[in-house]
């Protein structure tokens, strides 16, 4: 349980810089927009692990003997991937629009492809497929909704520090998943 907590914080992560950035970007937030952005950030990062669950779970059988290799790969390279992006020269990154439905659509699926592949390790883990998408879901619905409001206070302070947070955590928990199974 505590595992699944710190993979649903360390997802939202990337919803939150996203929406701090979107928050930031914004005149005046509404709570209706806020609410936007974390039901559309929530329910792709709920969505995308049962996609990669069904993926994994469909290869589990071929891949017991080096599951915790490959959950230690995955989550290693999403957090690299995320500590990288978090050090982005801030003009190489785009400015957005979080409100557009088209805007919302993209950064929903772009920032829950990582999601999918925790799917994958959930399925090699043999963890609970329903309360993980719940507790991910959720996480990501908060960080994204009180993101949104906080970008519009703080701006871009935190921006790249929560990814860097996140991805840093990510690779912890691969280490850990790794030494589990060697030990």
């Amino acid at each position: 349980m505590l595992n699944i907590i710190i993979i649903s914080i360390s997802l939202a992560m990337d919803c939150f810089a996203v929406s701090i950035a979107g928050g930031a970007v914004t005149k005046k937030p509404r709570a209706i927009d806020a609410l936007k952005v974390g039901l559309f950030f929530g329910l792709f990062q709920a969505l995308m692990p049962v996609i990669g669950w069904y993926i994994g779970f469909g290869f589990k059988s071929l891949i017991e003997n080096v599951d915790h290799w490959i959950a230690f790969a995955l989550l290693g390279v999403i957090g690299i991937k995320m500590i990288y992006e978090s050090f982005k020269i801030e003009s190489e990154k785009n400015k957005i629009d979080l409100i557009k439905v088209t805007s919302l659509l993209i950064l929903s699926v772009a920032t829950s492809i990582d999601a999918l592949v925790v799917g994958i390790t959930l399925s090699i883990l043999d963890i609970s497929l329903y309360l993980s998408v719940i507790i991910i879901g959720l996480f990501a619905f908060a960080f994204s909704f009180s993101g949104y409001f906080l970008g519009n206070r703080l701006g871009k302070f935190l921006e790249s520090k929560v990814e860097l947070i996140g991805g840093i955590v990510l690779v912890g928990i691969g280490i850990k998943i790794l030494i589990e199974h060697l030990i």
